[in-house]
């Protein structure tokens, strides 16, 4: 999250910090190919399969576009090519999800792009993804500046931590589900 507490643009370093750094997860966790048994993948690691899954949807998203996930290892694209992947990786117009926290922060995403749409296939519902993620992500600065426990913030946002377990579950199952039998890759030609 940026300062200005906004999900829906990443500046262009970030950009490929971010590429980088979703490169480097998935490669850690073993899944930088398609996996030649269930045992080696990550599905014992529920971060490392959601994580591999959200590349695997991003790209394959991006690629329909004929876009490519930005790389550090391939030369830098133009400033308007780079501006396309953005628009395309994470929503372009008028952001339409807000939620303002109790820090002051207002955290918005959109519901376009790529990453919303490998959000909705594996939380189910991208929207209450949104909500239930980001105040359980933000558990401890509302703890700090509302000066209260952590275990008082969490016993206030039951329901989104509840909900936040159910959706990453959930998640779980379909990454691994995807990373089992991932689509097959567009024919080149």
């Amino acid at each position: 999250m940026r300062p200005n507490g906004r999900f829906s643009r990443v500046p262009r370093p970030q950009l490929a910090t971010l590429a980088l750094l979703l490169t480097a997860a998935v490669t850690a966790a073993g899944c930088a190919s398609t996996p030649s048994r269930p045992s080696d993948r990550p599905a014992r690691d529920p971060d490392a399969a959601v994580k591999a899954a959200t590349l695997l949807l991003t790209d394959g998203c991006l690629r329909r576009q004929g876009l490519t996930t930005p790389s550090p290892h391939r030369p830098r694209a133009s400033a308007a090519d780079a501006r396309r992947v953005d628009a395309a990786l994470f929503g372009a117009g008028a952001t339409e999800l807000s939620l303002k926290l109790p820090t002051g922060y207002t955290v918005r995403a959109h519901t376009d792009g790529c990453l919303a749409s490998a959000q909705q296939k594996l939380y189910g519902d991208q929207r209450a993804w949104f909500r239930a993620s980001v105040v359980v992500n933000n558990l401890k600065p509302e703890a700090k500046r509302t000066r209260s426990t952590l275990a008082d913030v969490r016993a206030r946002h039951r329901a989104e931590i509840a909900a936040w377990q159910r959706m990453r579950a959930r998640a779980h199952h379909r990454a691994t589900a995807l990373l089992d039998h991932p689509p097959a890759p567009p024919p080149t030609g």
